[in-house]
């Protein structure tokens, strides 16, 4: 009998050498390369179309993707508008956090009208039928199947044929064409590809659970974001009950969007005003708090910024941020000094964004400002004003896109002034707000009566 041939796989990327190595000739990360069988050059995958042909794009018909609406407003809107025919997502999050209860939810809701398969690959189906009793759902048109084997799913897959299904984790799932173990870069890449191209012949729609890494990014290899057409993640902490869906990638919808959740002892429910949860409700005014408004997506949300400025007794001040960038907090408090002549290099600056939401826009820059500000000077801001705007290096304040759209939200809300950038001067007037136009910040710190 002829000897098997052994390669060695790198267990971060992927990467394939004949021969092991100290240091994986991909990456550049020591002591990841580990020794499994060769495969056989056998063709595993089958083609999207029968025949491939050169076609001229003008050519080709386009039309409006039909959308499987999940039954959850709120998960919707982070999809784009539904579940696309042939799609794949990818949803990741921490454990606990509700990953399985909010599809479990979802699939209940579309049993009514769709053919939908549960793939459990870390459950029981008791344990399962346990937490759709706990969330008093409606599961009998809702098809379960406990595998964790490729091929077996892709036989059921491919004899249901159902409109929806839901692996429930990728991670869990192997191939017996590979000699690694579950969950190993190598198996985790072979399983999504096939299951996306599955996806892409037979036009169900799948929906994949990944599991993430202690930095909270997705395990497995990067290239898996890259397959799917639709990458979501579950933020929120698993103390609060409050928990939010953010689509990082999304090839038929915007990217961003955010939906907004409570966990509740009958499982995930939709949060109607979200902008509710990131304002706390003071009495009266207090120093160092500022309402500024953000844009996620296609949604204005209004969210409150807290600073507080302390003397430090430590040879270097610290300066800590919470829910926004800290290196840009560096910044604007070197702006702060330079060009409107408040220096805090001996002050301990502390700033968070209420309710646990994080804020990468730099729309951000000025209220954190005026907070910071407000909270050194220990002056509160005036009443039921709210604020928007990026801080140059210079000293401007830029305009911020969508400005419209934030002063509507915010006067929706019962706000009746907002410091703005003189750039987004609204076309029209929105009733109901004060708008006070700025061009530096020297001129926003001196607004604050």
């Amino acid at each position: 009998m002829s000897k098997s041939k052994s390669i060695y796989s790198c267990t971060e990327c992927g990467g394939q050498t004949l021969k092991w190595q100290g240091q994986c000739p991909y990456c550049q990360v020591w002591n990841t390369l580990v020794e499994s069988i060769a495969d056989k050059k056998t063709s595993r995958f089958t083609q999207a179309n029968e025949i491939s042909q050169v076609q001229n794009l003008g050519q080709v018909k386009t039309g409006e993707e039909p959308r499987y609406s999940t039954g959850v407003v709120e998960f919707d809107r982070v999809l784009g508008g539904g579940l696309v025919h042939g799609g794949v997502v990818l949803l990741g999050g921490d454990p606990g956090i509700g990953k399985s209860t909010l599809l479990l939810q979802s699939l209940c809701h579309m049993s009514v009208t769709r053919d939908v398969l549960y793939v459990s690959g870390e459950e029981s189906a008791h344990q399962v039928a346990l937490r759709a009793k706990r969330l008093a759902l409606v599961v009998k048109d809702v098809h379960l199947l406990t595998e964790i084997q490729l091929e077996r799913i892709q036989a059921v897959l491919g004899e249901r044929k159902p409109d929806v299904a839901v692996i429930d984790s990728i991670q869990t799932v192997y191939s017996e064409t590979l000699q690694s173990a579950p969950g190993s870069v190598a198996q985790v890449r072979e399983c999504a590809a096939q299951l996306t191209r599955m996806a892409k012949t037979s036009g169900t729609c799948i929906i994949l659970v990944g599991h993430v890494t202690k930095e909270g990014a997705l395990a497995g290899p990067r290239v898996l974001e890259h397959m799917v057409d639709t990458v979501l993640y579950f933020e929120g902490d698993t103390q609060s009950s409050f928990r939010l869906i953010r689509a990082f990638k999304n090839r038929f919808g915007a990217v961003n969007e955010l939906g907004v959740f409570a966990m509740t002892e009958k499982g995930l429910r939709e949060v109607s005003n979200p902008s509710a949860l990131f304002l706390s409700h003071h009495g009266e005014q207090v120093p160092g708090s500022c309402v500024m408004v953000t844009q996620e997506g296609t949604r204005p949300l209004l969210v409150e910024i807290q600073a507080l400025v302390d003397e430090s007794h430590l040879s270097n001040p610290r300066r800590l941020s919470v829910g926004l960038e800290q290196n840009r907090l560096a910044m604007l408090l070197a702006v702060l000094h330079r060009h409107a002549g408040i220096p805090c290099f001996d002050q301990d600056v502390f700033v968070n964004a209420v309710g646990g939401v994080k804020i990468t826009e730099p729309g951000a820059d000025l209220a954190v400002l005026l907070a910071i500000v407000s909270s050194l000077k220990n002056r509160p801001l005036p009443k039921k004003t709210v604020v928007f705007g990026e801080i140059g290096l210079a000293g401007e304040i830029r305009p911020v896109q969508r400005g419209q759209e934030r002063l509507k939200e915010a006067a929706k809300l019962g706000f009746t002034q907002a410091i703005i950038p003189k750039a987004n001067k609204p076309k029209q007037l929105v009733s109901g707000i004060e708008v006070i136009l700025v061009e530096r910040v020297e001129d926003a710190v001196a607004k604050m009566r």
